[in-house]
């Protein structure tokens, strides 16, 4: 009666041993066999039903392809879930298959899930399916990834229009609004993003959120100077009432504390991270007073900007487009 649990990136999974050329038991090399015969037989390969033999092919099917078994028992159903990596490296490829076409100037996103986007660009100009690409980065740890892929780079200096930007988000509300900047590159990725005619957004459902705040704190990136005084003035504006701003230690690049000196931005900047126990009312009206702080260089609100979020979750791939009348809402 006790669940089994395995995932895909252990030591002792199933994934790993076969990534790795490991010999596989021989019950997992059945169940190799028989995975072309289930998926023609109409059973996907992340939910299926069967004894408890038939659950062992299944587990090993699940560890050959990257998946993470929920829970299963000695006889019943087995339920399949891909890993969140496995979601984010669909979605950015998907984005980049659809969006991108050869001839464009694209915004390199930064993050986990951007990660993939530029990894399929790299991809497909080395295969030859793109050509004429040229990409403007939005972090140092983008550029150094897109120049490791041979991703030809400008900046906004020599191309100040962008036919598309993909990156990822850390919360989306229902009107498309976004929290960005949990990486800590939001002021890069806002001055691109900003210049681009599509802003393609790329997350997996964990990232939809009712509204912003509570779920994700919001970044906003300040000057050294004087910034225990910034983040007072920050905490008592009207839009933001209620909100705690808590100085981020150690790396820039997450918003967890890793370290007892400040976080350092690319452009040597602090980050703020305002933590919320409800929604914000009016993103519209955070982000302009925000802006009008002296000490703020750039907040996390990305309001109005996405054209699409492409979202990948356990039903597949969806797309939301921008709502009709959304401006209404901010």
């Amino acid at each position: 009666q006790n669940p089994i649990a395995t995932e895909p990136n252990s030591p002792l999974g199933l994934g790993a041993m076969h990534r790795f050329g490991a010999r596989l038991p021989r019950w997992a090399r059945c169940a190799q066999g028989a995975a072309p015969q289930l998926a023609g037989q109409g059973v996907s390969k992340r939910t299926f039903a069967g004894s408890a033999s038939g659950g062992i092919s299944c587990l090993a099917m699940a560890g050959l392809a990257g998946l993470a078994v929920v829970s299963t028992r000695a006889s019943g159903p087995i339920c399949l879930a891909v890993s969140q990596d496995e979601l984010k490296k669909q979605v950015g490829y998907k984005s980049v298959d659809d969006y991108v076409r050869s001839g464009m100037v694209v915004g390199l996103g930064t993050g986990s899930t951007a990660y993939f986007a530029v990894e399929r660009v790299g991809q497909k100009l080395k295969s030859g399916e793109l050509k004429d690409v040229v990409a403007i980065p939005t972090s140092k740890r983008t550029e150094e990834q897109a120049r490791a892929l041979g991703i030809p780079l400008v900046t906004l200096d020599t191309h100040p229009v962008l036919d598309v930007a993909i990156d990822g988000a850390d919360s989306v509300d229902p009107y498309l609004n976004l929290v960005k900047g949990g990486g800590g590159a939001h002021f890069r990725e806002k001055i691109v993003e900003a210049q681009a005619k599509t802003f393609v957004v790329i997350v997996d459902d964990t990232k939809l959120h009712d509204g912003l705040g509570p779920k994700f704190p919001i970044p906003v990136e300040i000057v050294p100077f004087c910034h225990e005084h910034t983040a007072r003035v920050i905490e008592a504006l009207p839009a933001l009432k209620g909100c705690k701003a808590v100085l981020r230690m150690g790396s820039a690049d997450n918003n967890k504390c890793d370290g007892d000196k400040p976080a350092v931005t690319d452009n040597g900047n602090y980050i703020l991270d305002l933590h919320f126990e409800k929604a914000l009312k009016n993103p519209s009206q955070a982000a302009e007073q925000l802006k009008r702080t002296i000490g703020v260089v750039e907040h996390g609100l990305f309001v109005g900007m996405a054209s699409v979020v492409v979202i990948a979750g356990k039903d597949g791939i969806s797309v939301k487009n921008k709502p009709r009348g959304w401006f209404s809402r901010l």
